[in-house]
């Protein structure tokens, strides 16, 4: 039986790379259902403020999460002594502990994010050190430089082009400086899977809209924006990977699927589903347009079909949203170089995302009655 202990760091929502962390919020559930599904684990606790009942856990997290092998416990991480009592365990200490947790919900201050993600991560961090873990994962943005010609590797120049990634890049300097701190950094691409709210459901949401709409999506830039993904399940899989090789240790690595996935290859699929039209305004115009009032604007066209689709159904609560944030039309390119990885031996389950996947995601949201049948796949 496999006898070691993981800890997973939640505390606050996370929008780092587009897409949902915390301990119990989107990577965070996939992590605690990979590690017991696959028994590689004899006991995970999961620290988060939001507590696993109202976290819109789906039936099989909700299965893993009661099982007696996983433990939860509230905690507000950007407080020092908060998080020692996160940390607090009896008889030896933590083989691993991954570090999922930051206030990073776009449109904050910078103050803000720096108190959120700077020093609750540095907590972390220096009480993993203090403590001797064995290997501690921290999970940063793949957000860290725009690269469109070039898939970024780690080692390149780095220029974080989100408020997230600024602060992020900030914690990747200072890890390397905390004595004792058997660390490694994970840069992950656009992640997509059960439990996602706000990354690829958001394009799959608006999809619906449009398709609830009868009109042509249309969105800024170019199809060959690049737009790197990787599924859940196979981050969850390399977090495994690294944890339990030395050789990762004070090391960056790029999780990003085989795919070279772009705006066009995604909405492709996503027009493909709900069988509606996608266009592009091209650079041209894209570059003069005021990304603020443009995200106002389209806001306004989705919100409203989306509320009213969500009264029709009868669904009365619901943690998804067609919302977007201005900071997520920026002409950027996520393209990441994951042969770091690849050449340890690490291999994808799956390459690239499929019509298939997309439609799983929709299909688990119906069924948890967030997401309104009328809207949803196979729906007249």
């Amino acid at each position: 039986m496999n006898t070691q202990k993981v800890l997973i760091l939640g505390g606050n929502v996370l929008y780092c790379s587009l897409i949902l962390y915390t301990g119990c919020g989107f990577v965070g559930r996939n992590l605690v259902a990979y590690l017991i599904s696959n028994k590689l684990v004899s006991f995970v606790r999961v620290v988060d403020k939001v507590p696993p009942q109202v976290a819109w856990l789906n039936t099989h997290h909700k299965e893993v999460f009661n099982s007696p092998l996983v433990e939860f416990k509230s905690a507000n991480l950007i407080n020092p002594d908060s998080c020692k009592n996160a940390f607090a365990t009896e008889g030896a200490s933590w083989d691993f502990v991954i570090n999922c947790a930051a206030e990073t919900k776009m449109g904050q201050t910078d103050p803000v994010y720096k108190e959120g993600i700077y020093k609750l991560s540095l907590n972390c961090a220096k009480e993993a050190a203090t403590l001797r873990v064995k290997h501690y994962v921290e999970l940063s943005s793949g957000q860290v430089a725009s690269s469109e010609k070039t898939p970024h590797k780690e080692d390149a120049p780095l220029d974080p082009w989100s408020f997230i990634a600024k602060w992020k890049v900030q914690v990747e300097k200072e890890l390397s400086k905390i004595d004792g701190l058997n660390y490694t950094i994970i840069r992950p691409a656009l992640v997509y899977g059960f439990g996602d709210k706000v990354g690829m459901t958001t394009r799959l949401i608006i999809g619906a809209v449009y398709k609830q709409l009868g009109e042509t999506m249309k969105l800024l830039w170019n199809s060959n924006l690049s737009l790197n993904t990787v599924y859940v399940e196979d981050l969850c899989k390399a977090i495994w990977f690294v944890c339990n090789r030395d050789d990762t240790i004070g090391q960056v690595y790029n999780v990003v699927d085989d795919n070279s996935s772009t705006q066009g290859t995604i909405s492709d699929i996503i027009a493909d589903i709900f069988n509606i039209k996608v266009d592009y305004y091209g650079n041209l115009v894209s570059t003069v347009v005021d990304l603020v009032v443009a995200a106002d604007e389209a806001n306004d066209k989705h919100l409203e079909p989306w509320a009213e689709a969500c009264r029709k159904d009868e669904i009365q609560n619901t943690p998804l949203t067609p919302h977007m944030d201005s900071e997520l039309l920026v002409n950027k390119s996520l393209n990441l170089d994951g042969s770091k990885l690849r050449s340890l031996g690490f291999q994808y389950e799956i390459p690239k995302p499929t019509a298939e996947k997309f439609v799983a995601i929709v299909k688990d949201f119906t069924s948890m009655n967030v997401f309104p049948p009328s809207l949803s796949i196979g729906a007249s």
